[in-house]
């Protein structure tokens, strides 16, 4: 009898053994008996509340209720503010000052940008018809650069002066004060078409006196009202210029407005040559004849005798027969 009960007891054991689904249960099943189930001291952690729990705690609990719990925290991290403001370092994003603070060249950006905001905001404002507007010495590109000291394309930089152009043509009895002050930023420290030369004065004696240079010559000339003489140096005129062109070209301004015999020329000329001579002498005519009669100047100015000419002789260099001839062997 006893025998049978043994072998029935080794039996189930080996089954037991071999099905491992049992052997898995009865693992845990004396794994989790292994710690007590009611110990002494046990208790459940706090809930943990997450900056996305918050608001669900939050919901419907008054605003002063939350700003006094915060406080309250907030004494509790320490009065020092070691720690900082945990709630408000959740609501603060840094931003740049600048929208093109990651840019490459942002100061140009910022007033590229700003240039054409301004132009959107007053575009509608009248403007001065086409060649009316005042006259302005946009600073320079590289002017510009060394004042941002960042590197401008040119492309970049005529974009600006475009958006100054148009702003520039807006009517001056409505441009806003906003504008003008941008538009001051840009100018040069000097403007030099507000550079007018000192007006010919005619003195006592009715004599208007002109300077006129050309290449290395200068003249000083004096106009009064006369019946056609000419002296260059106390010397006639045909006793000083041997060449008939000289002549003719020393009196051009007179010929020209058709003068010769209403004035006389009195003229003191040195340096350069006889043709450089006779050049300075037509310009300094023609300033001395315009203060006279200011009503001739269109006619000055289409004879051409109201601009300096600015052309030199080139020099012969060495080894060329001339400024730029070089000698038969070496065309050969």
């Amino acid at each position: 009898m006893e025998s049978s009960a043994i072998r029935h007891g080794v039996r189930r054991a080996i089954a037991a053994c071999q099905n491992t689904s049992k052997r898995r249960a009865l693992h845990q099943s004396s794994r989790c008996l292994a710690t007590p189930a009611q110990g002494e001291g046990i208790k459940a952690a706090a809930p943990i509340r997450f900056s996305s729990n918050r608001n669900q705690f939050s919901k419907g609990r008054p605003r002063a209720q939350l700003i006094e719990d915060d406080d309250a925290g907030s004494a509790r991290r320490g009065r020092d503010g070691r720690f900082g403001d945990q709630r408000l370092l959740r609501n603060i994003r840094i931003i740049p000052a600048s929208p093109s603070y990651f840019t490459a060249t942002p100061r140009m950006t910022d007033d590229m940008l700003h240039l054409s905001q301004l132009l959107r905001r007053y575009q509608t404002l009248p403007v001065l018809p086409p060649g009316e507007a005042p006259r302005v010495a946009w600073k320079t590109r590289q002017q510009y650069k060394i004042e941002v000291l960042e590197p401008v394309r040119a492309k970049d930089y005529n974009m600006i002066l475009t958006l100054l152009k148009r702003l520039n043509y807006i009517h001056r009895s409505l441009i806003p004060a906003e504008v003008t002050q941008t538009l001051e930023k840009y100018k040069r420290l000097v403007q030099p078409h507000l550079n007018k030369p000192k007006p010919i004065e005619i003195d006592q004696y009715g004599r208007a006196r002109a300077v006129g240079k050309r290449k290395t010559s200068t003249a000083a000339v004096f106009l009064v009202e006369g019946d056609g003489q000419c002296l260059i140096n106390n010397k006639s005129l045909t006793n000083y210029f041997g060449r008939l062109h000289d002549r003719e070209c020393a009196l051009w301004a007179l010929k020209a407005t058709e003068r010769l015999n209403k004035y006389n020329v009195w003229a003191l000329v040195r340096g350069g040559g006889l043709t450089g001579q006779a050049e300075a002498i037509t310009l300094g005519v023609g300033k001395a004849l315009l203060a006279h009669e200011p009503d001739l100047k269109p006619a000055l100015r289409k004879a051409g005798v109201l601009t300096r000419d600015p052309r030199r002789v080139e020099r012969k260099k060495p080894g060329k027969l001339k400024a730029r001839k070089m000698p038969a062997w070496v065309k050969r």
